[in-house]
């Protein structure tokens, strides 16, 4: 009788406990004028239900185990995320250097970085042949680097429903681009970041001509990389701030529910 009911509450157990997580982290390839580009999807493979999708530029370091762990982190149950390539499949910045290397053709020519961001989107659109992704339920995030470049994705039209700028480059070459923006558009920055808040009067009144929803946030006392937790100085202007990190991821996952809710008819 005892063995009986123990075997019940086992079987209970086991159909009301969640199948266990399992991250997935899977090359996706595609070529662009020539140039090959390797980006990683991401998503928990225990369920099958549609969940939305994003793209995700890293900050200037690119594809690495550290931005592959920080989109599982960021994913969960919640989001598949192809976590964008934009410099090609053969370009990987082990250092400060190389990344700056990396960077600097996309700023000088930012109707090619809007076409590489363009390029990962329609991949990430591309996917939901076999991943869980509800194509009505599109959004974009990025950092540092990866923050202009998913704002560039805004500023070309892109379909995407919502874009959330971590600590980004706020910049444009042209900001009549903003008129085209059909996104709902969050940026993040720290208050104390000597880098980006410069240009946060010429962001706000570029975005003025945005046609969508858009909002601007300063996080008292943070600088920049505060969502970075490999930036573990204790000086300068790139720090990681777990307080203001912590706050910022609340911000995302409450614009993207919001937005996507808003935009799907949800």
């Amino acid at each position: 009788m005892q063995f009986a009911r123990t075997l019940l509450i086992l079987l209970v157990m086991a159909i009301a406990w969640p199948a266990s997580a399992k991250m997935t982290a899977e090359p996706v390839t595609w070529t662009l004028d020539g140039t090959p580009f390797k980006g990683i999807l991401v998503y928990d493979n225990a369920s099958q239900v549609k969940r939305p999708g994003l793209v995700m530029v890293p900050n200037w370091s690119g594809i690495n185990d550290i931005a592959i762990a920080k989109a599982q982190r960021i994913a969960g149950r919640d989001y598949v995320i192809l976590l964008a390539d934009v410099y090609g499949e053969h370009i990987r910045p082990k250092n400060t250097e190389q990344a700056q290397a990396a960077v600097k053709p996309l700023y000088a020519d930012r109707t090619l970085m809007r076409a590489r961001i363009d390029k990962a989107f329609a991949q990430l659109k591309a996917q939901a042949s076999h991943a869980p992704i509800d194509t009505s339920r599109l959004a974009a995030i990025g950092f540092c680097f990866g923050g202009a470049v998913v704002l560039d994705l805004a500023r070309s039209g892109s379909d995407v429903k919502a874009v959330v700028s971590f600590h980004g480059d706020l910049s444009t070459d042209d900001p009549t681009l903003a008129r085209n923006i059909k996104a709902r558009v969050l940026a993040i920055n720290g208050a104390d970041d000597t880098s980006t808040m410069p240009g946060v009067p010429k962001f706000t009144e570029e975005m003025h001509q945005d046609p969508a929803d858009w909002e601007f946030v300063e996080i008292g006392h943070a600088v920049h990389c505060f969502t970075e937790t490999e930036a573990t100085a204790t000086t300068g202007n790139c720090r990681y701030d777990a307080k203001a990190a912590a706050r910022s991821y609340r911000m995302m996952r409450d614009w993207l529910a919001e937005s996507l809710r808003m935009q799907s008819g949800r």
